[in-house]
């Protein structure tokens, strides 16, 4: 039986209050028109895209999975996916040629994060006049983006120059500091505070007193628009009632954590005339990026990310999980035993942050089924075998259902120096992106 709620709402609806407060929407019944089961697919179907980046490639044999197909185990560093197995595909011996020297000398970092998500070879410069080539971020935003509030969204928890000067030999820092370009010649800033990020996508901040006495007072976001919630739950059935007090509790939950990185990393400081919230604890620190993230497709607010855990020649230390080197420094592992079991628990530690991510979007509801079946990552990194800068084979996997277009719990061995960019061709396929070529793409992963 079909129960048909009294109120049509927009995809595009929002709550809106007082001091610029803007709050999106979660997919509600209410938003397809009752009794048109043709929409009502089509509605819960949305296909979303995300690409999240790790530096320093990966212990290869700790990575690559055993056997192959459905009949595989994973390795030290993927265990930590096991619970999202049939979530999965582990794809092996994918390579970016393009990322190599090809005559311009060292540089591997740059280019490695220049080229994981276009194929291009990054031209060689310190200066302005860098050129890389349309990421595939990009590429879905212009498709499936741009009936949203924010096309894309570049996130990071790292960023030591911006995207000024010299970061590689004989590169500019635009090629180190971001993963997204919007044409070859336009590398998009990532953004590394929380508070940034949660305020673009539920309001402004206000000025630098009115968000010290929102500190101050624990004052949510929320209560800029408590006249408007009972006025849209009014008309709302039981269901979308329940899912829309699941959203804005994670919101108050988000904000709160925001508030409390905040009183702890800024208590001594004077408030800049910019939002703070970056937190001194880096699992806070990811957990709220990827919660936000999380919210932000929830509400349709955007359907395309990227974001890097970390950027290369990151010197961050891991001392949570037994690593207290600086990560760059380890990854020079010259065969090292202590040093490769060292860069083994920084993988998993990555891998197990980003399980929680999925954890996530497996419980969030979005149309028929959860915002994790309708979602595609990619998730990996450039280097290979860190310690020679090589970049071939690539620790690379996919999570999510692909909005039906993917059958996880597969490990896929591909025949050696199979291009990386054929499987960015696939991936904008398989979200509704027509494109015949990606960089050095030779055809698209058919068994994908």
């Amino acid at each position: 039986m079909t129960f048909v709620t009294k109120k049509h709402l927009s995809r595009r609806a929002m709550l809106r209050g007082l001091g610029g407060a803007a709050i999106s929407l979660p997919l509600l019944d209410s938003m397809v028109p009752a009794l048109t089961a043709q929409t009502k697919t089509a509605a819960s179907v949305t296909p979303r895209l995300g690409c999240i980046y790790v530096p320093h490639g990966a212990v290869m044999d700790k990575w690559t999975p055993i056997g192959t197909g459905a009949d595989f185990e994973f390795g030290p560093i993927l265990s930590a996916l096991s619970k999202h197995r049939e979530n999965v595909i582990v794809l092996s011996n994918l390579c970016h040629h393009m990322a190599e020297a090809l005559g311009d000398g060292g540089a591997d970092h740059s280019r490695a994060t220049a080229t994981w998500l276009n194929g291009t070879h990054a031209k060689k410069t310190e200066g302005e006049d860098v050129r890389a080539g349309t990421t595939i971020d990009q590429m879905a935003a212009a498709k499936i983006g741009q009936s949203t509030r924010f096309p894309s969204l570049e996130l990071a928890t790292e960023d030591m120059t911006g995207l000024i000067g010299a970061c590689d030999v004989g590169y500019s820092c635009a090629y180190m500091n971001t993963i997204s370009w919007s044409n070859p010649t336009t590398p998009l800033p990532m953004e590394i505070n929380p508070r940034v990020v949660f305020e673009r996508l539920f309001g402004e901040g206000g000025t630098v007193p009115e968000r010290l006495a929102r500190m101050d007072e624990d004052q949510s976001i929320l209560d800029q628009i408590t006249g408007s919630v009972p006025r849209l739950q009014k008309g709302l059935g039981a269901k979308d009632r329940t899912r829309m007090n699941e959203y804005l509790e994670n919101i108050r939950e988000i904000e709160r954590r925001l508030q409390i990185a905040e009183k702890s990393a800024g208590s001594e400081v004077s408030m800049p005339s910019a939002p703070v919230g970056v937190p001194d604890s880096y699992e806070e620190h990811v957990g709220l990026m990827y919660d936000m993230m999380a919210l932000a497709f929830q509400s349709d607010a955007t359907r395309v990310f990227t974001f890097m855990m970390a950027r290369e020649l990151s010197q961050r230390s891991y001392p949570q999980v037994g690593v207290p080197d600086p990560h760059h420094a380890t990854s020079h592992h010259q065969d090292n035993p202590e040093k490769l079991a060292k860069l083994v628990k920084i993988q998993n530690y990555h891998l197990t942050l980003f399980a929680k991510f999925l954890d996530k979007l497996k419980a969030t509801p979005d149309g028929d089924g959860n915002l994790l079946d309708h979602t595609t990552l990619v998730y990996g990194s450039c280097l290979s075998n860190s310690n020679i800068h090589n970049h071939n084979p690539l620790p690379t996997l996919l999570a999510g259902g692909g909005a039906g277009t993917l059958k996880g719990g597969r490990h896929l061995k591909y025949p050696e120096n199979t291009p990386m960019s054929n499987l960015l061709l696939t991936v904008l396929n398989k979200i509704g992106v027509p494109a015949e070529r990606v960089g050095d793409s030779t055809s698209g992963l058919t068994d994908v």
